[in-house]
């Protein structure tokens, strides 16, 4: 008989195979209604826990100077958060029995904001539940955020601690605001140009943008790459750091000495057209002189007189004077169609007859307009046909935002032979400056075709596209169209002669040197108000020079233009002093002497070295062939700056490292040089003034103090 009772066991299946089917049944009419009825929550719920097509910003590229100095560079800036709902889930006690302290060590941190303030912040998105409250409102530098890391709770990880971080590219600019308005800036919170070389070449710069999705795994969300971002090429600019620095200082001196409203400088090399400075320095409010404007490119004012040269390269070339010519100037005044032409010194009786160059040298008003006139005054167009022909109304291309040609305008004539836009004086005083708009680029363009035989460079900001070392384009140097020859090499070298006796014997004689010849044009002219003419609100004066040097084989020309309100005024008593300054701190970085040769064998036979960078001192003192005692290691071509300070021994030089304070104290500049104090403590965004020369022997801001906003270190040099 079989063990298998049919009657007791088939029920006990049936009942379990009816308990399955309901139960399967259960489980695909609850997915009919998931995927139906509740599709759409279901969806919300997917898409917090997944990102498709997360776009991922690659790393911008660097600004360099000419010979590869970092002038603007991306580096990594943090936002601090704190996710409250994570927190009171997790670790809630802790946060309760460490709040006091957090806040208290935040304080120290960031000194604006007291211990009771942090606290409060803190609490409000506490008790709010916040998943995202900002621990601080702006971004910080990677040594804050590793301090602030490091305090209890912040330092536990984000799903248990709740701090987390956003990380931001942020433009740093090694040298400060030097050449600011034409290295560019970014806005920080968009990530994008706002105006200079960092907008004209953003898309080589900014590069190509990733793309990532997100996934939650394991209550960690992880990122998957789908296309890895492109991170932006490099730039090697024209700009020499050392040429820039010296022409900013010396615009600000002397708008400082006559109280200037705006000073612009130049400077160019001749026979590539590199522009190796620019600087355009404008009074603020406060008395102090930034960089507010691109005044170099965009001011299309009246030039004055350092148009003269203009003009008589017009008549030289279409042969209706030679130098030979004689003008008669009377007593300095002159009538012109109902108007009067003066001469500066029309007061003193003028300068009477003079020969062609001497109008020149001299700046006369008279005798310049006196020759245009006499020759172009039926047929003005020929003259202005002739101006167009030097180039000076050229559009250079300039790829600064705000850069616009000169704009003269052209003599037109109705059908009855009378002319439409044009009056009897408009020719002479257009002659001497006037009736037209030049910015100073457009007049150091033609200066220096003056100083390159006649061959019109354009102005050149870039030369090169660097991606990982190699150049990827290169931008040459480039002739103006159709000014391959501005002129006859006939009038060219008359010009160069004329040019260089306005500095030698003429009224340039304040932007000559002593050790090299200079050649140029100085120029004194009045600003018109607009409406009101040129006497309202008070008289404003446009002061120019405009040259080259060394005269006699030109290496770099340059044009320092200073807008000023009320006498005195002097083209070449003050812009002339500024060309002067710049031309000669030039030469002087030129001069390449071998480093052996500053060893004074009879005398001094160990060097004082002054404190700073010392991987700078050991480069020049190994050349030297004198003994370094140093313990650390670094090359001066290759590394980064290694602070310290030396002691001088009786063969030998000991350069020892020291400690550098953080980011948000004061560094201890005692016994550096200018130089290397300066760059210390403007890194930090503290603002210096010098007094003195040679080692700083005080600093008003004692090391080690706590950095605050918009402080001022005095530094006393001996």
């Amino acid at each position: 008989m079989s063990k298998f009772d049919y009657k007791k066991v088939m029920p006990r299946y049936s009942f379990i195979a009816i308990i399955m089917t309901l139960l399967a049944v259960t489980v695909m009419a609850k997915t009919l209604y998931t995927m139906t009825a509740k599709r759409d929550y279901w969806m919300k719920v997917a898409d917090r826990v997944k990102k498709d097509s997360v776009s991922v910003k690659p790393t911008r590229g660097n600004i360099l100077s000419c010979d590869g100095q970092l002038m603007a560079s991306s580096l990594p800036e943090f936002k601090m958060f704190m996710d409250f709902s994570t927190l009171r889930d997790v670790s809630d006690s802790l946060w309760k029995a460490k709040v006091d302290s957090v806040c208290l060590c935040l304080s120290q941190i960031f000194p604006e904001k007291s211990a009771g303030d942090f606290k409060r912040h803190l609490m409000e998105g506490y008790n709010k539940r916040s998943r995202h409250w900002p621990v601080w409102p702006r971004r910080v530098d990677y040594n804050t955020y590793t301090e602030v890391k490091a305090l209890p709770v912040f330092n536990l990880r984000p799903y248990k601690g709740g701090f987390h971080i956003e990380e931001n590219d942020a433009r740093q600019r090694p040298y400060g605001s030097l050449a600011s308005r034409t290295v560019g800036t970014m806005f920080g919170s968009k990530d994008s140009a706002r105006f200079g070389l960092e907008l004209s070449y953003d898309s080589i710069l900014r590069g190509t943008n990733g793309i990532i999705h997100r996934r939650k795994v394991l209550n960690k969300f992880l990122d998957i790459m789908d296309t890895p971002p492109i991170d932006g090429a490099d730039i090697v600019t024209t700009i020499d750091v050392d040429m820039q620095d010296l022409a900013e200082r010396s615009v600000i001196d002397e708008l400082k000495l006559i109280n200037g409203n705006v000073g612009v400088a130049i400077v160019m090399e001749v026979k590539t057209g590199d522009i190796k400075a620019i600087v355009n320095m404008e009074k603020c409010i406060d008395g102090e002189y930034r960089e507010v404007k691109n005044h170099a490119v965009s001011d299309l004012l009246e030039p004055g007189s350092v148009f003269k040269p203009v003009s008589i390269m017009v008549a030289l070339e279409d042969g209706v004077v030679d130098t030979s010519y004689v003008v008669e100037t009377g007593s300095g005044v002159w009538p012109m169609y109902g108007r009067q032409m003066k001469d500066w010194n029309w007061r003193r009786g003028g300068y009477g007859t003079m020969r062609l160059p001497r109008t020149l040298e001299v700046s006369s008003n008279v005798g310049v307009s006196r020759i245009i006139d006499d020759h172009y005054h039926n047929n003005p167009e020929k003259f202005v046909r002739g101006v167009y022909r030097t180039g000076i109304a050229s559009n250079l291309r300039i790829p600064l935002v705000g850069s616009t040609p000169a704009k003269i305008r052209i003599p037109k004539k109705a059908k009855n032979g009378q002319w439409l836009n044009w009056s009897n004086t408009a020719l002479p005083w257009m002659s001497i400056g006037y009736e037209t708009q030049v910015p100073p680029i457009s007049t150091l363009t033609f200066y220096n075709a003056i100083a390159n035989n006649g061959r019109m460079m354009r102005p050149r900001f870039v030369k090169q596209v660097l991606k990982d070392g190699k150049v990827m384009m290169e931008y040459p140097p480039e002739v103006v169209p159709g000014h391959e020859q501005i002129c006859s090499q006939k009038t060219v070298k008359l010009m160069q002669t004329m040019l260089y006796h306005v500095v030698s014997q003429g009224l340039g004689k304040k932007a000559g040197s002593p050790s090299f010849k200079v050649a140029g044009k100085t120029g004194t002219a009045q600003i018109s108000q607009g409406a009101g003419g040129y006497k309202a609100g008070g008289t404003h004066y446009l002061l120019s020079f405009a040259g080259y040097f060394p005269a006699d084989n030109p290496k770099y020309s340059c044009i320092v233009c200073i807008q000023k309100s009320g006498l005195p005024a002097s083209g070449g008593g003050m812009s002339g002093v500024v060309f002067h300054n710049i031309a000669e701190g030039i030469m002087a970085q030129n001069i390449k002497l071998a480093v052996s040769d500053a060893r004074d064998s009879s005398s001094v036979l160990v060097p004082d070295v002054k404190d700073g960078n010392i991987l700078a001192a050991d480069y020049v003192l190994t050349h030297l062939g004198i003994n370094t005692n140093t313990g650390w290691s670094g090359s001066y071509t290759d590394g980064n700056p290694i602070w310290g300070r030396a002691e001088r021994k009786e063969k030998a030089i000991s350069l020892m490292r020291e400690k550098v304070y953080g980011r948000r104290q004061i560094p201890n500049v005692t016994g550096m040089g200018a130089r290397d104090a300066v760059y210390l403590i403007e890194s930090r965004g503290v603002r210096v003034r010098l007094q003195g020369r040679g080692k700083v022997v005080k600093q008003s801001l004692e090391p080690g103090h706590t950095i605050k906003k918009g402080e001022v270190c005095a530094l006393l040099l001996e």
